[in-house]
């Protein structure tokens, strides 16, 4: 069986014919992932990073196939889709440096003659399970911390963006031993049965929380390990900013890049009310002069979204906040071109807390302007939604930073800065956004790939 990928940018054009598993062949690649998997543990950790260096030299020679398989099969711009691939080859190198640092400690015993250490040992076959946003970072993220530390990968992309995926076979048939990396390509029955299958150690999930819920689910029936991340509704709160322009330059890319298709997207901007009408009529401006188009035309600033049924859903949550009260200073309508799936860069002002556009994730190029009074306002409007995966703040005044840093309830805090996350820097949220250790970025990386022992050894008799 196969499935054919359509440009969201143009759907008549087809750019990739894949092939796709059943149900039937997961306990086939479990088997050989755990067959696999045993040898590659026995490999000194050295030894492995020099082939996963290998590995990632292989995926950067192919850096431009990947960058645009990305942006033809679910539309980001090609400068991102370049960005990317730079970013996740740099993270994947971020993790081999990181995995020799020591593992492991000595601890007192309580026995003469004893000695007492912790170790670490690789959990053994891993599944990963990706979206298709961002279909070579996030697959990237997860395979490389678990060859590392000695564990067999089965990655999962999206059926509806898996050419990244399956260009990372080819290389990972070239440059690894064979098994440690295979991929399962095929609708979301696969991830079901990937998910409950037995012999399966750990499962790295990124999705949305209904689907997180259910991994979780079967994660348990197995006592498999379990990293979820899932949605963001990502607030900056705007009270002062020595230069209101950059303030905003950063806060419209960190919104709109993507076409807001992030999980780590801005989508609420909480404001000091004596600079609202300043920060709306500036927001405004620069959706206004989007360029709107197919990701890989030159010019083009906003690409389309993922299909009929995203841009659909965007353009409800706009329609029911208008019908709630909300006005639109910016965008607010579908745009005809090629029958592409394109939706113009939104401003919504005149936005109160307890709508929905303000609750709940839109997973498009809308942005919600919601005024605050006192600071107290502001970060009881930043907390009260069920998501916590990044927040910004935007100020000069150092009590009202310390607070933020102490109280705003996201796992990724940023201060002056749009919400881009660093190569080497941990990936995490709390509430909604997340469960279980990180498994994608990071030191904690180490704890959900390998499992602690300890060991009690006493000398001879």
């Amino acid at each position: 069986m196969t499935v054919e990928i359509r440009n969201p940018a143009n759907p008549s054009e087809i750019v990739g014919t894949y092939p796709t598993i059943t149900a039937d062949n997961v306990p086939v690649l479990i088997k050989t992932a755990r067959a696999a998997q045993r040898e590659w543990a026995k490999m000194p950790q050295t030894e492995r990073g020099k082939m996963v260096d290998a590995f990632l030299n292989g995926l950067e020679a192919r850096s431009e196939d990947i960058a645009r398989s990305i942006t033809r099969e679910m539309g980001k711009l090609i400068g991102e889709s370049r960005g990317e691939v730079a970013k996740a080859i740099g993270e994947g190198r971020a993790t081999t440096r990181r995995a020799t640092a020591p593992i492991g400690e000595v601890l007192p015993s309580q026995k003469p003659g004893t000695v007492v250490y912790s170790t670490r040992r690789p959990r053994g076959v891993i599944v990963g399970i990706n979206p298709w946003n961002f279909p070579f970072s996030t697959p990237i993220r997860k395979t490389i911390p678990a060859l590392l530390y000695g564990n067999a990968m089965v990655l999962k992309p999206s059926i509806n963006t898996p050419g990244a995926a399956f260009i990372m076979q080819e290389v990972a048939d070239a440059t690894l031993p064979k098994g440690v990396f295979q991929i399962a390509n095929g609708s979301g029955s696969i991830g079901g049965a990937l998910t409950s299958a037995i012999g399966v150690d750990a499962i790295s999930f990124t999705g949305s929380v209904g689907i997180g819920r259910i991994v979780a689910q079967a994660a348990a029936a197995n006592l498999a390990e379990i990293s979820l991340e899932l949605g963001g509704k990502n607030p900056v709160i705007l009270n002062d900013a020595s230069n209101l322009d950059t303030a905003l330059d950063q806060i419209y890319a960190s919104a709109f890049a993507v076409c807001g298709q992030r999980c780590t997207a801005v989508s609420r901007v909480i404001v000091r009310r004596e600079i609202e009408a300043e920060v709306i009529k500036g927001l405004a401006k620069r959706a206004k002069a989007a360029q709107v188009g197919d990701g890989l035309a030159a010019g083009t600033t906003v690409g389309p979204l993922m299909g009929e049924k995203a841009r659909a859903d965007v353009a409800g949550f706009v329609q029911r906040a208008k019908a709630a009260g909300a006005h639109v200073a910016a965008g607010g309508e579908m745009i005809a071109q090629n029958d592409g799936y394109f939706y113009a860069p939104t401003i919504v002002s005149n936005v109160t807390p307890d709508m929905e556009i303000a609750r709940d994730e839109v997973f498009g190029p809308v942005l919600a302007v919601i005024p605050y009074d006192t600071p107290d306002d502001a970060l009881a409007i930043c907390n009260d939604v069920e998501f916590g995966l990044a927040a910004c703040l935007y100020s000069e005044q150092t009590p009202l930073v310390e607070r933020f840093v102490a109280e705003a309830e996201s796992g990724m805090l940023h201060v002056n800065c749009g919400s881009f996350p660093e190569d080497h820097t941990p990936f995490v949220g709390v509430k909604n956004s997340s469960l279980g250790v990180g498994g994608s970025n990071g030191p904690s990386t180490l704890h959900f790939y390998t499992q602690e022992h300890t060991v009690f050894r006493k000398g001879q008799a």
